[in-house]
C-alpha cells in the first residue's frame, strides 16, 4: 500500500513534507487572501444644503436638476434620495458589487457637475458632498455625560473636534458620521413689525450679514513695488468673522438720513 512506502522510508516521508510546506508558505506570500469578500454593493452620497428651503423646494431645485443627471451612471443599480423640510438633501445612488468605489465616486462627482450650474445659489454656496459610502454599519458609539454637566450641543461638537479626524484616519473605515449632529451657530430673530416700520425685509438683514461678517484680506504695508530706503513690510491684520451677541447686535442694516444708524439689536425679539 502507499502509506507503507512512507512508513518503511521516513526520510523519503520527511523529505516529502518539507517539500509541501515550503511550497505552502511560498505561495502564501503571493496569493491573494480576501477575508471579507464584496456581498454588499458599494454606494456614493451626496449631500446638498438649502438652508430655509422647505421638502417641497429642495424637491423642485436641488433634488431633480441633480437626479437627471446622475440616473444611468456607469454600473448603477439603483438611486434613492430623501429632502427634508431642514433644507437637507441626500441622493445615495448603489452600484453593482464588484466595482470600484473610487470610479463609482469620480463618475457620479462628473454628473453632479453638470447640474451644479442648475443649482440656487444658496445650495451652491453651501457646498456640494460627494462620497463614497457602505451601506453596511460597522460600529455605533454613544458619548453621554455621566453627571449630566453636558448637553448634546457640547457632545457633537466634542466629537466633531477629538473623535470624527482620529476615526476617519483608520485604515478600513470609509466614513463617520453623526446621527444627531449639533453645531455652534447665531441665530437671529427679528421682530417683523420692527422691521417693517423702517421699510426692510430679511433680505436686508442677510445682505448686511453677508457683508460685515467676512474674513478679510487687507493686504500689507512695504509690499512692492516700495521705495528703495524701504525696509519693513508689515502685514495688516483685521477682525475676522463675529462671534458674540454684542458684535451681531452692532451690524448696521441702513444709515438714516439724520446720521442715525439702523441696527440688527434695533429689530431683534426682545430676549
Amino acid at each position: 500500500m502507499l502509506s507503507g512506502i512512507f512508513i518503511d522510508r521516513p526520510r523519503l516521508a520527511v523529505v516529502i513534507s518539507l517539500v509541501i510546506t515550503i511550497a505552502g508558505l511560498v505561495a502564501l506570500s503571493v496569493i491573494p487572501i480576501a477575508q471579507f469578500p464584496d456581498i454588499v454593493p458599494p454606494q456614493v452620497s451626496v449631500t446638498v444644503s438649502y438652508p430655509g428651503a422647505s421638502a417641497e423646494i429642495v424637491q423642485q431645485s436641488v433634488a431633480q436638476p441633480i437626479e437627471s443627471r446622475v440616473v444611468g451612471v456607469d454600473n448603477m443599480i439603483y438611486m434613492k434620495s430623501t429632502s427634508g423640510n431642514d433644507g437637507s438633501y441626500t441622493l445615495t445612488v448603489s452600484f453593482a458589487v464588484g466595482t470600484d468605489p473610487d470610479i463609482n465616486a469620480v463618475n457620479v462627482q462628473n454628473r453632479v457637475n453638470l447640474a451644479e450650474a442648475q443649482l440656487p445659489q444658496e445650495a451652491r454656496a453651501q457646498g456640494i458632498s460627494v462620497k463614497k459610502k457602505s451601506s453596511a454599519l460597522m460600529q455605533l458609539i454613544a458619548l453621554t455625560s455621566k453627571d449630566g454637566k453636558q448637553d448634546q450641543l457640547f457632545l457633537s461638537n466634542y466629537a466633531t473636534i477629538n473623535i470624527m479626524d482620529g476615526l476617519k484616519r483608520i485604515s478600513g473605515v470609509g466614513d463617520v458620521t453623526l446621527l444627531t449632529p449639533s453645531d455652534y451657530s447665531m441665530r437671529i430673530w427679528v421682530t417683523p413689525e420692527r422691521l417693517t416700520s423702517f421699510g426692510m425685509t430679511p433680505n436686508d438683514i442677510v445682505d448686511a450679514l453677508k457683508r460685515q461678517n467676512v474674513q478679510a484680506a487687507i493686504g500689507r504695508i512695504g509690499a512692492q513695488p516700495a521705495l528703495p530706503d524701504q525696509q519693513f513690510q508689515l502685514t495688516i491684520q483685521t477682525k475676522g468673522r463675529l462671534s458674540t451677541v454684542e458684535e451681531f447686535g452692532s451690524i448696521v442694516l441702513r444709515a438714516q438720513p439724520d446720521g442715525s444708524f439702523v441696527r440688527i439689536r434695533d429689530v431683534r425679539a426682545s430676549s
